[in-house]
Order: structure tokens, then sequence, then C-alpha cells
């Protein structure tokens, strides 16, 4: 029997409105899977039930893992895919791979010459840097910065000098410390340099401005608890 293949199944970013986000081709992959590898159960079966109100929840397979899952368990769950099944990998949010563990599961299935297929949806960085005006052609996505500050405001001051070169730095913090994030960066960064912050990508509230530091600097916003995407050139 063929092997199966997987399937990198994107997921909207907060938006309740599936359809403006998510082709309807990518839908209809999604509803019909019946094996899933998650970072979250719960929000995966939400997810499904959004989408399909009478999604099978009941029989379907769902296998969750982290950053911290080993290469002997990952090739556990690659076993049925081996053997003909096809499987969804799902993100929390946005497409899986990026600021996620995905890469992992990726990774052995291509050792395993398991067939990966990439379905298009939102990706909160690359929109971020679409609509940012920033350089699209020479970037870096930096993850998630340090958390105690005297070591953010040192990473935060390396990719200013990054910048420089032409080269945009994308980054991220946890919803609840955003605020702690603008605060750095204005403290930190020159008054010339460009800042976007993008928050609430595809949500109502959606957000995405681009000024220089001085320029923030006036106009401080509040984001504290709503997913944003910073970028610096």
């Amino acid at each position: 029997m063929a092997a199966g293949k997987i399937y990198l199944i994107p997921v909207t970013l907060g938006n309740q409105n599936y359809n403006d986000v998510i082709p309807q081709g990518v839908l209809e992959i999604t509803r019909s899977l019946r094996l899933f590898a998650v970072e979250n159960i719960r929000s995966a079966r939400r997810y499904l039930r959004l989408i399909d109100k009478d999604f099978p929840i009941d029989e379907t397979e769902f296998l969750e893992f982290s950053e911290h899952t080993g290469e002997s368990e990952i090739s556990k769950f690659l076993e049925p895919v081996d053997r003909g099944k096809d499987m969804g990998l799902m993100s929390e949010a946005g497409l899986p791979g990026i600021a996620d563990p995905g890469a992992l599961l990726v990774s052995a299935a291509h050792r395993l010459r398991i067939r990966v297929i990439p379905l298009s949806g939102p990706s909160s960085i690359l929109l971020t840097l679409i609509s940012s005006g920033l350089n699209g052609q020479n970037f870096t996505f930096n993850g998630y910065l340090p958390v105690k500050p005297a070591e953010r405001s040192a990473a935060l001051k390396s990719l200013e000098k990054r910048s420089r070169n032409g080269m945009a730095q994308i980054f991220m913090e946890t919803p609840y410390r955003n605020q702690r994030m603008v605060d750095s960066i204005l403290s930190v960064c020159s008054d010339d340099t460009l800042l976007c912050i993008a928050t609430d990508i595809t949500l109502p509230g959606e957000n995405i401005r681009t000024m220089t530091i001085a320029e923030w600097r006036r106009n401080v916003p509040s984001i504290n608890d709503r997913p944003t995407v910073f970028v610096i050139q």
C-alpha cells in the first residue's frame, strides 16, 4: 500500500468568519481527514466543529505534540501515514511549521519519503511583512525575544543593528507581554528606525501601522493581550 500524505492545515488567526481567510478547497480537504497531529486537542476539535458543526470528532484520531515530543514518538505518529492513511498537521493559529513545532514532524516525514502538501491560509508573520512597507526581499523572522528586560534590550539592539543593512527583522511576543515589548522597543531603538506594529491580523480590530520610533513615542499604542507581530528596519 502506498504511503499516505501529510497535509499542512491552515487555521484562522482567531476569526470566526473562516470563509474570509481559508479557501474552500482547503476546508474540503480538512473536513475529509480523520487523523490529525495537533498542538492542542481541544482547540483543534473546536476549529473542526467551527468549519463543520457535524464533524465526526469521535471517529477522528488526534495526536498531540509539542517542541518536547521526542523523535521516537514522532516516528510512531507517522506509522499510520506510512501504512496509507492521510494526516492533517494543524497549528494553534495560522500555518503549521512557522513559530510552532510542526517542522519536527514535517522533517521526520521527509526522512520517511512521505509526501508533504502545504495548503494556503493566513500567516500573521507574512501578512504583517507584506503590509508593513518594509523589505519583503530580505528579512528574518526571529521568533520570540528574551523575556528578561536586559536580555530583551540586548536582543533589540542586535536586531536594529542587523536591520541597518536593509534586512527587515520580524519578531513576536506573548500577547500579555506586548506592552512591555513596546516599552522596550521605544526605549532602546533609534529615532529614525522604522517600526511596524501589526495587531489583530484578520480580526475585526486589525490595526497595522509603520512609523519611525520617534513618531511611535508620540503615539504609544495600547496592545496588551492582543496578538501582535513587530517588524523593525
